[in-house]
């Protein structure tokens, strides 16, 4: 089983590396090799269930709640800078406009 969680542990490390490698996304790789971990971890505490596996494993689930919170916001550059351009006037509101009234004849 130790050899199962070695290699395990080993692929989440090309996982990641070659994600990052190939698509540049590196909150991608993150969480692929979190993912990965995690299941190294399972397999960990599958095989013996001892505290130090429990432990492990749920350090390993802890880490990756944590930096999926962190990661999961959007980046500071990818938000909405200024508001959209229809903000300022009414052109999509056309029964907003005083002294015109809709088909409902109000």
């Amino acid at each position: 089983m130790a050899a199962l969680v070695t290699a395990v542990t080993a692929l989440a490390l090309t996982a990641g590396l070659v994600t990052v490698l190939t698509t540049g996304a590196v909150r991608t790789a993150i969480r692929v090799l979190l993912d990965l971990l995690t299941a190294a971890g399972l397999l960990r505490l599958a095989g013996g269930p001892g505290w130090t596996d429990l432990a492990s494993a749920a350090a390993i689930v802890a880490l990756r709640q944590l930096l999926g919170a962190a990661l999961g916001g959007a980046a500071p550059w990818s938000r909405r800078q200024s508001a959209p351009p229809c903000a300022t006037d009414g052109h999509h509101l056309p029964l907003a406009v005083p002294g015109r009234t809709g088909e409902s004849g109000r």
